[in-house]
């Protein structure tokens, strides 16, 4: 289990930039800016809870970009991506994790509850990582409505 002190674990996975030019991206490069990075894992595009964190990301992008790069990550396609883009018009990384690779080293995958039932998938989760990729925060199991004012508040600490 990742915790809040680890150096983030490095990758690099197909996506869409927030211009929404389709291509391979690193932790390296999302950390390129000197800025702090918010990953976030979400089990699908265009899904009810999915949407409404994705849609908070992007409405609170002009709070978060000047401190922050906001990346998304799903075990979605770049063709659903794009999709999912161009319909909520999303202004930040989606990533592309089909393997879901990224997703289990970042403790995003795996046994979850779910009306009772124990299923495997996609964990909510959300890290904070620093300019140097080490994780200063981490949420596993969130609830999408209403997480990402936590993620801004948290930043606000961070940065003064």
């Amino acid at each position: 289990m990742l915790k809040e002190g680890d150096k983030a674990p490095d990758f690099c996975l197909p996506g869409l930039t927030p211009e929404g030019e389709e291509k391979e991206i690193c932790l390296k490069d999302l950390l390129s800016e000197g800025k702090y990075l918010i990953l976030y894992f979400y089990p699908k595009d265009n899904t009810p809870g999915c949407t409404t964190e994705a849609c908070d990301f992007r409405d609170n992008l002009n709070v978060l970009s000047g401190k922050a790069v906001v990346a998304g990550v799903s075990p979605d396609s770049i063709k659903s991506h794009i999709k999912f883009k161009e319909k909520y018009d999303l202004n930040f990384y989606l990533l592309s994790d089909t393997e879901k690779k990224v997703l289990t080293d970042y403790d995003a995958f795996g046994e979850k509850k779910m009306y009772g039932k124990v299923t495997v998938g996609v964990i909510r989760s959300t890290y904070i990582i620093s300019p140097d990729g080490k994780i200063v925060k981490k949420w596993r199991n969130v609830k999408a409505k209403g997480h990402v004012p936590k993620v801004v508040e948290e930043l606000e600490k961070l940065t003064g």
